[in-house]
């Protein structure tokens, strides 16, 4: 049933953002869990061993993000004009992309690892912790990559609460086996491995549940639609660019934890348990972007502006609510979750050194969070990949700069940079994408 402008309320971005913001912070606090669990073993390589494997991994599994950013829009829209039979044979194409995609990180993951392990500078005993944690998670790669497709097809039927409960079945079953195969068994690092790959998979069989109604639509299974060239190219086209941006975003998120190595092990560990905080900041933050996502796809699959102002502005009022309670708990309660995640006293002093840019990080990441759902919801994917590019481009400078003179500190201010940048250049597109919303000429532009 299509939506009106007076349709979007508080009420309604609340009730499909916070599913979502539920579900997104058990995502890093699953991080911050493995991270805890290893962090009781006295010494800083488990734990750095478990960051350079998670975020590698993480890294190449969230190349194909496209999937869940691409889906999400293009459901939407077909949402907002009333194309059901589209809606079901898009979530058919995002499942057998993401498993398509995960068989083909199986079959390359020797080249995989060497291409990671060639340029890493952590120590030899880190690095045979950590290939010992990637040479078990690899196998659930199909599963993990197709959830993102279901991820995003439910966020654009606006069934946030399926995502939730998608969410927490994965994670509850990580945390528990993490206790159990690393606290109680003692299977250190490849315990925690061990305990994703179980999870992973059974929030795959979890997903089909959810979409089982969807899944039994005879349009699920037409594979003329599913396999239809035009409606193939325009999801490439979208995908496509998604995929470079997902690319470059996660070149700056990999050669931040990569060149952190370069300062010790305790350094490299102090930042893996501090990236906890950065990532607990985006995933809270993405529950307002998500439900921008769903509001600003379908007003702008109708073709209806002021709908669409109406949901970007919303949901944006609330993700900066939640961003200055963030950056206030994080400045007065920061060392105590340090404390939390790590048991080794080097690793605490050197966390706390870096902790103020943990309190910045949710005022500077508030509005490329906000921009980057609108811009998915309205499948604007060309100025994204093209505003991706300038705020890499700032951040490889801001290395090269402040790295030698700051150090660590460097480092970090140069994440700063790159959130910034994301974030200004993506507002000086917005007219743009105003103007393709009034219209089927600006729609396809």
């Amino acid at each position: 049933m299509s939506q009106t402008t007076s349709q979007i309320s508080h009420g309604r971005v609340l009730k499909i953002a916070l599913p979502i913001l539920l579900s997104n912070v058990t995502i890093p606090i699953l991080g911050a869990v493995d991270t805890g669990v290893v962090g009781q073993i006295p010494q800083p390589e488990p734990i750095a061993a478990v960051g350079i494997g998670a975020i590698v991994l993480t890294a190449i599994y969230w190349v194909f993000g496209f999937l869940r950013m691409g889906t999400v829009g293009l459901a939407a829209q077909a949402a907002g004009v009333g194309d059901r039979a589209e809606v079901s044979a898009l979530l058919t194409r995002a499942l057998a992309i993401g498993l398509a995609g995960g068989l083909t990180l199986i079959a390359l993951q020797w080249v995989i690892f060497a291409a990671a392990f060639a340029v890493s500078p952590a120590s030899a005993e880190v690095e045979a912790l950590a290939r010992s944690y990637m040479q078990i998670r690899i196998w659930s790669a199909p599963a993990a990559i197709a959830i993102y497709g279901v991820t995003g097809w439910l966020i654009a039927q606006e069934r946030t609460r399926g995502v939730f409960v998608l969410q927490l079945w994965m994670n509850a079953i990580n945390v528990a086996l993490d206790l159990l195969f690393v606290l109680g068994l003692g299977w250190g690092v490849e315990g925690v491995a061990l305990a994703t790959f179980l999870a992973e998979w059974s929030g795959f069989a979890m997903g089909l549940w959810l979409c089982r109604a969807a899944l039994r639509d005879p349009a699920a299974r037409a594979w003329a639609r599913v396999f239809d060239r035009a409606r193939l190219r325009r999801m490439a086209v979208v995908n496509g660019d998604i995929l470079i941006r997902s690319l470059l975003l996660e070149s700056i998120f990999v050669s931040f934890m990569l060149i952190g190595g370069r300062f010790g092990d305790v350094t490299l560990a102090a930042n893996q348990v501090l990236f906890q905080f950065l990532m607990i900041t985006g995933y809270a933050l993405d529950g307002f972007a998500f439900a921008a996502e769903a509001l600003v796809g379908r007003a702008f699959g109708a073709g209806k502006l002021a709908e669409l102002r109406r949901g970007a502005l919303l949901t944006s009022l609330w993700a900066g609510l939640v961003a200055a309670v963030m950056a206030l708990a994080f400045w007065l309660g920061g060392p105590a979750i340090v404390d939390l995640m790590a048991t080794d006293e080097g690793v605490r002093a050197e966390a706390r050194v870096y902790l103020p840019w943990m309190v910045l990080t949710p005022l500077t990441q508030l509005a490329l969070v906000m921009f980057d759902g609108i811009f998915i919801g309205a499948t604007r994917s060309r100025d994204m990949r093209n505003m991706m590019i300038l705020a890499a481009a700032l951040y490889y400078a801001a290395l090269t700069l402040l790295i030698g003179p700051l150090g660590n500190h460097g480092l970090w201010l140069a994440m700063q940079v790159s959130f910034v940048a994301r974030g200004l250049t993506l507002a000086l597109r917005y007219p743009a994408l105003e103007r393709a919303a009034a219209g089927p000429t600006g729609r396809a532009a």
